[in-house]
Parts: C-alpha cells; sequence; structure tokens
C-alpha cells in the first residue's frame, strides 16, 4: 500500500492511492493513520480523488514524535569521510520543523556556505516498540519513505555535537508517500540515487547499511520508546558533496532530486531564505 500526506483547501490529509489517485482520507496526516492502528483506508474516505499529478504533498509525517538519524552507516560513505567500520550506530536528531514534502523548496541555512545533499532510506514506525527483539523489531515497520538528509556542513562542524548543522527549518524532503512493510520486506534491498540538477552524485543499495531497519530499532528502543509515525533516517551512501574533491555544495537554484525504487522520488528547488 501507498500512502502519502497532501495539502488541500480544509489542510492536510493522508491520501491513500487507488488507481492511479489519490484518496483523501479523515486522517490529518500519515502519522494520525498509523495511530489509529492503521485501519483499512475505504473506511475513512474524506474528500474526492486527485490525480497525483495534481497533489501538493506534505511531509509523509507531519509533525513525527522523534526523527532519529543514523551517520556513517554506509560502507562507502564511512569509507570516503576515512573513518572505520562503528561499532554502534551513530545516533543524532531532527525536528520536524526540518520536513517539507516531496516537492517543496528546500530552504538554504542562511550563514551557511557548505549546504550537502544526503540520500536517505526512511524508516516509519507503525507500532510502540522498546527494547524490541527482533521480531517485535520487524513488525514495528509501518513502512519507508525517501528522504535527504540536507547538512550544512561548516555549523555541523562548530562542535564535536551535529545537530546544528542537521536541523535548520525546512531542509529534508520526506516522502512523496509511505509505501508499507508488505511490499518491500522489512530488511529492503532498493535502489538509492541523489542528483543535483540532473547530475546523479550517489548511487547505491539499501542493503549496503552497516545496521539495517530492524538493527537500528532494535538499538534505538533500547534507548527511547519508539511510538506510530516516529521516523528514523537511516543514512547516507557516498557520494557526499562534502567527500568530493572540490567540494561540491547546494547554492540557490540547485534542483536535488532523491530517488529509491519502489518508494518515488523527492524534486526539490534551492532557495536562499
Amino acid at each position: 500500500m501507498k500512502i502519502a500526506t497532501i495539502r488541500t483547501g480544509s489542510g492536510t490529509h493522508a491520501a491513500a492511492i487507488d488507481g492511479g489517485k489519490l484518496t483523501p482520507l479523515d486522517f490529518t496526516d500519515v502519522g494520525a493513520w498509523l495511530q489509529a492502528g492503521s485501519p483499512e483506508w475505504s473506511s475513512h474516505v474524506a474528500g474526492t480523488p486527485i490525480s497525483i499529478d495534481e497533489a501538493d504533498f506534505a511531509p509523509a509525517v507531519t509533525s513525527p514524535g522523534k526523527i532519529i538519524c543514523v551517520g556513517l552507516n554506509y560502507r562507502d560513505h564511512i569509507l570516503e569521510m576515512g573513518r572505520d567500520l562503528p561499532e554502534y550506530p551513530t545516533l543524532f536528531a531532527k525536528f520536524s520543523d526540518s520536513l517539507i514534502g516531496a516537492h517543496d523548496d528546500i530552504v538554504l541555512p542562511p550563514g551557511s556556505g557548505s549546504v550537502d545533499w544526503e540520500g536517505e532510506l526512511a524508516v516509519v514506525i507503525g507500532s510502540a516498540v522498546s527494547r524490541a527483539d527482533e521480531s517485535a523489531a520487524r513488525n514495528a515497520i509501518a513502512g519507508f519513505a525517501v528522504a535527504n538528509d540536507v547538512s550544512a556542513r561548516d555549523f555541523q562542524r562548530r562542535t564535536p555535537e551535529w545537530l546544528q548543522g542537521k536541523t535548520f527549518d525546512r531542509t529534508t524532503p520526506l516522502g512523496p508517500y509511505l509505501v508499507t512493510a508488505d511490499e518491500t520486506g522489512p530488511e529492503p534491498d532498493l535502489d538509492i540515487s541523489c542528483a543535483v540538477d540532473g547530475n546523479t552524485k550517489q548511487h547505491s543499495r539499501t542493503s549496503e547499511l552497516v545496521f539495517g531497519p530492524v538493527a537500528l530499532i532494535r538499538y534505538i528502543s533500547a534507548i527511547t520508546t519508539l511510538r506510530p509515525g516516529d521516523v528514523i533516517l537511516t543514512g547516507t551512501p557516498g557520494g557526499v558533496g562534502d567527500g568530493r574533491n572540490p567540494k561540491e555544495f547546494l547554492e540557490p537554484d540547485s534542483v536535488l532530486e532523491t530517488s529509491i525504487n519502489t518508494l518515488g522520488a523527492t524534486a526539490n528547488r534551492c532557495v536562499a531564505r
């Protein structure tokens, strides 16, 4: 199943894809649908279907309780950054104000001269889980979405903690859909790529993750309870601008495209604040 969050004249609505169209539901977003137990969508229709081309996509989950991100989690990216494979996941956080829809503008962080791209697989939690074993971790996965952890590298490196470079407002595309785990499995092997102005910068497989979705949920849920609608950004492959020689970064009018087969794609123009 594919389900999105779209903007309408009456606010945001979760919307199920059926017959090539999006049918609005009586939930404010995908997160609210998950918190209600992911009920059968056909019993919750709240509007007339619209074509996907006409949809104004909001972030798939508009206000997750937690956005937990993983750094240095693809083998090729770890090597390009000159580091050893980690024993444990490297965790940091974002806030929901950083999220944008699949086609919204990215607002370049003011004061930063090194805004970088990081195409990522996002895991969306479907049921509350704490101290999960492998079975519980698998069952807690509602599905997956496309994301990009756009990062201000200069702010990121101001201190040993990364948060300040990772959570600027309106920088993180999430969407266009949540694709439920029954379509992908809990450990998907999908093609992931990221392009800037039509030039591919990153290309890998999600199976190259050092810590996959199930392992991440087990680790994170031992620290904090994960709840429906929470989002985990699983890390980025090699090919980031900061790892290139010479370095490359996003600029006003750059178009950032992130795609994962089966899950869809985001395309976002960069604008100055």
